[in-house]
């Protein structure tokens, strides 16, 4: 049995991670913001949703996958997570899938890189207002 003091131990934790993701959210979305003047951003952005998208439409066609599980297997392959939890069965989704590594990792490390940037601008200003 969980004593009182302990539970709210774990709601004080669980609300401090909370914040942190907040915070990490609302850096991003300021680095986006940031970022989204520079022509080479929107564009890389625009690719990376767009191989996002092709690659769940493919695996949702060629090997059946619901939406969610074609998406989610897209995100994991392109990032270089590599999950082995879904793998595609047939020789035409190998094929792609190789492919889509090789052109996905290029577009997410450029993009990941703008993020950067954007961030580290952020910092210095935080920095030199303080």
């Amino acid at each position: 049995m969980v004593t009182a003091p302990l539970l709210g131990m774990h709601n004080r934790i669980e609300g401090q991670w909370m914040v942190s993701f907040y915070l990490t959210v609302f850096r991003l979305v300021k680095a986006i913001a940031r970022s989204w003047q520079h022509p080479t951003f929107r564009a890389g952005l625009l690719l990376a949703v767009a191989l996002l998208l092709s690659g769940t439409l493919f695996y949702r066609s060629v090997e059946g996958w619901s939406w969610v599980d074609a998406l989610y297997f897209s995100a994991t392959t392109i990032s270089t997570v590599g999950l082995s939890d879904l793998s595609p069965k047939t020789d035409l989704g190998k094929i792609f899938t190789v492919l889509y590594i090789f052109v996905g990792v290029g577009v997410f490390v450029a993009l990941f890189a703008q993020f950067a940037r954007a961030l580290v601008r952020i910092q210095d200003d935080q920095d030199s207002e303080d």
